[in-house]
């Protein structure tokens, strides 16, 4: 099987941003996204080219078109937010955004109306029907298909950062899971999720993709959904790993994060330099401890195995990129990541509010449609 990788200009990117549906009274979610939909169509009746539905029906989710900057990318994103505002307000239905919702039940979520929603769960049974999860998705440009793999590997080292960073889904079913991102636990349950294998060569990516195929696992290479993943059609590396974020700021200095690694990396191979890159089992732990401890976890830096807290990481990382985000035009957007170390990343504004209101998890779930209407405090 051959898989053609689509031409791509260097370090343009994508947003994905998944957004929850929620009673503005009860803070439970609402199961509305067909009727969101269906006022948000075109004068000729045609679907909304960038909003979309989602596996639920409590989700609207919204998608970019390619822009070469972060502030650029965002402005779409919020755009799109006030178009389905427009319907949602008069409704009383809030938007909120969150790894997970604090006290909703999955089972009485309802499944969009579509062949392969119903495919998947029908596949997956009781933890297809528990994906009760939102996240963002980050796609940067890769202008050769041979750095595509390389860049995979990379970031798999950054992994724990943006784990960390995004941690939004402590609660689950209303019960505090203990888990910076109980999403990025549930999530690796569906075949073919978790973290990617590391390839060398893109011949292996294509092996394994028709073996994927041949024994009916998946259809096509769009049903790998790995954290990290090659997108072929879009000639781009898309980061999956990120909960969801609750406000424009957050999205703008992960995507701003992700976008200057992405070619910083690039950087590094087109001077003939190597990646530092992780044994899988290094990957995998260091994955588990971003999810578990979020901004307090000690993550794995290296083949030789350094631990180091992943904040002091992440704040000696904003240096490197500096020069990387001027030059990329998202200087302000990459600081913002300093917000979130300064206010606390979503899980831990989360369980701050509840512990804050007697364990109230409707206030957690005003705080976050706060957030995402008006922004972090201080951004």
């Amino acid at each position: 099987m051959q898989i053609s990788f689509a031409a791509s200009e260097r370090s343009t990117l994508g947003i994905e941003w998944e957004i929850a549906l929620v009673d503005q009274q009860t803070g439970n979610l609402v199961s509305v996204a067909t009727e969101v939909l269906q006022a948000l169509r075109q004068e000729d009746g045609s679907e909304h080219p960038q909003i979309t539905g989602e596996l639920l029906l409590n989700t609207v989710e919204l998608v970019t078109r390619v822009h070469k900057t972060v502030p650029d990318a965002v402005a779409d994103l919020l755009a799109q937010l006030d178009e389905v505002r427009a319907i949602t307000d008069p409704l009383d239905v809030e938007l909120m955004c969150a790894g997970t919702h604090p006290f909703a039940q999955w089972f009485d979520q309802q499944v969009t109306d579509k062949e392969r929603y119903h495919r998947l769960v029908d596949r997956t049974q009781w933890w297809g029907r528990n994906m009760l999860i939102w996240g963002i998705h980050v796609h940067v440009g890769i202008e050769s298909r041979d750095k595509v793999l390389p860049l995979l590997n990379g970031l798999l080292t950054y992994y724990p950062h943006l784990q960390a960073l995004s941690a939004s889904s402590p609660y689950w079913g209303g019960v505090n899971t203990g888990y910076a991102s109980n999403r990025a636990l549930m999530f690796q349950q569906l075949p073919t999720a978790g973290l990617p294998y590391q390839f060398a060569e893109w011949s292996e990516y294509e092996k394994y993709v028709a073996d994927m195929t041949t024994t009916g696992i998946i259809d096509d290479f769009s049903e790998v959904r790995w954290d990290i993943r090659p997108s072929p059609k879009w000639g781009t590396v898309e980061m999956r790993a990120c909960d969801g974020l609750s406000s424009p700021q957050e999205i703008g200095g992960v995507a701003a994060l992700i976008q200057c690694l992405v070619e910083h990396m690039s950087s590094e191979l087109d001077a003939g330099r190597s990646l530092v890159t992780l044994q899988p089992w290094f990957a995998r732990e260091n994955k588990w401890r971003a999810a578990r401890y979020g901004l307090d976890a000690e993550i794995i830096l290296n083949s030789a195995g350094d631990e180091r807290l992943v904040t002091d990481e992440i704040r000696d990382l904003l240096v490197t990129l500096a020069p990387v985000a001027e030059r990329l035009g998202c200087s302000a957007e990459l600081a913002q990541i300093n917000l979130i170390l300064e206010h606390g990343a979503s899980y831990q504004r989360q369980l701050r509010v509840a512990a804050e209101n007697g364990g109230s998890l409707h206030a957690v779930v005003s705080s976050l449609t706060h957030e995402l209407r008006h922004g972090l405090a201080g951004g």
